[in-house]
């Protein structure tokens, strides 16, 4: 804790001294210094409190007491591997396989659950990453996103589940003219870096049919997005049909409420063809007691404070108002989401939908974080297309949110174009207004 008395000038002397510069900061030209969390809320050195919009890894709260007190009592009994016998281990799989369909049996944990591509093989397979660096390798097919704002399927289409899903199938084909066998379709359930997506209904059925066809499995990746973010399910896959099961999930980041830990779902048939190999799966930290303590920790209190009902709740809240403010100005070109994962959309023309995107960055930085002490994002994700996406209001955050969001109405004075400064004119400051919190349904 002294450490905590350091000034921020020091820290940041220090930190530019001994931590890598690819190591980033948000707010670089003047980052905050947080040395505590509580709910939904962080605080800075000189007790200055921040709304938390963006960290969607405290997912039941900052320092939520039950998972602390989950993870000192385990501490002080014992932590260690998952090649011993343990309750924690199988009891957290049976409550994890109680969230999933049926067919998803088969557990695998680990320690940690944010692939960004720090390995070779995970870069290989991340857009985003591989085109800064050797580019894209012959093993690895990229299709469309299934965006019907921005892509060549919008919202006018009358199937464009169907028609992204023939998009990944002419990939398909195009790999096996060459060649190739397909062995897995990628994909995270709602894309967030790549611009906080709603993918069509139907389309990852469709999908899953072309690629199991080629001899493929569906990987769902709800590393950000589940656990009850979406509201109407657990599982943002399930967004897609009671029927439509992948083959594999991930999940990872809310999971353990900020503890490191990470898991992967499978089926029987998935799981044995890997047995099958006589490879052995081991992760030193995986499943440990003190982890599989915390997971169970996070499940209990998001079943006892009914935290999804509440994302439902307060999202469609969110998305009310954003909507109302949609009406009054142009510049907001698209409001989507689902519960507590939201994406506003600034464009600069109705018309040719031109990302607004310095407008959004001005915004995030000067009006959220500046006068209503918000913190959140906005980002390009030009990790698919260009010109890039503008976030404007990107709230991925804890499903207790909303106690105060001191955001949206004194928002709708500071959507006013300025066509003369490109950061657009956020004219006037707005005294803070609030919404109260609403009750879970």
């Amino acid at each position: 804790m002294a450490a905590d008395q350091r000034g921020k000038a020091a820290t940041l002397a220090l930190r530019r001294r001994l931590l890598s510069n690819s190591c980033r900061l948000f707010f670089p030209e003047d980052p905050i210094k947080i040395v505590r969390g509580q709910g939904q809320y962080m605080y800075d050195e000189q007790g200055a409190e921040y709304i938390d919009c963006i960290n969607n890894v405290a997912h039941v709260g900052h320092c939520h007491p039950l998972v602390v007190q989950a993870a000192h009592e385990q501490n002080q009994v014992l932590n260690t591997n998952s090649r011993y016998l343990h309750d924690n281990i199988v009891d957290y799989a049976q409550r994890l396989s109680e969230t999933l369909p049926e067919k998803l049996c088969v557990f695998y944990f680990l320690n940690s659950g944010a692939y960004h591509g720090h390995l070779s093989s995970l870069i290989d397979i991340s857009p985003y990453k591989f085109r800064d660096l050797d580019g894209q390798k012959e093993w690895v097919h990229v299709a469309p996103l299934p965006d019907t704002y921005r892509g060549p399927y919008r919202e006018d289409h009358p199937n464009p589940a169907v028609a992204y899903a023939s998009e990944v199938k002419r990939v398909v084909s195009s790999a096996q003219e060459k060649g190739r066998k397909i062995a897995a379709f990628f994909a995270e359930s709602l894309p967030s870096v790549g611009g906080q997506i709603i993918p069509p209904a139907g389309y990852f059925p469709e999908v899953a049919g072309h690629i199991r066809r080629a001899g493929g499995v569906f990987v769902a990746d709800e590393i950000q997005v589940g656990f009850g973010r979406v509201g109407k399910h657990f599982w943002a896959f399930q967004l897609q049909g009671e029927d439509f099961v992948p083959d594999i999930v991930t999940m990872g980041k809310s999971i353990g409420n900020g503890h490191p830990v990470a898991c992967v779902a499978t089926t029987q048939a998935v799981a044995r063809a890997f047995e099958a190999t006589g490879v052995e799966y081991f992760n030193t930290f995986g499943g440990s007691p003190v982890s599989c303590a915390v997971g169970l920790a996070v499940l209990d209190v998001l079943e006892k404070e009914q935290l999804q009902a509440h994302a439902a709740c307060v999202g469609s809240f969110l998305m009310e108002l954003l909507g109302q403010q949609k009406a009054k100005h142009p510049i907001l070109g698209d409001i989507r989401g689902v519960g507590l994962f939201i994406g506003v959309d600034l464009i600069k023309d109705e018309a040719t939908r031109m990302p607004a995107t310095e407008e959004a960055d001005y915004v995030v930085s000067r009006y959220f974080f500046l006068e209503t002490s918000c913190i959140c994002s906005a980002y390009c994700s030009d990790w698919e297309r260009a010109p890039c996406l503008p976030l404007l209001f990107d709230p991925r955050p804890q499903t207790c949110w909303a106690h105060r969001v001191q955001v949206i109405p004194s928002l709708s004075s500071h959507f006013k174009q300025d066509n003369t400064k490109a950061a657009g004119a956020l004219r006037h400051r707005q005294p803070q207004a609030c919404i109260s919190q609403p009750q879970a349904a």
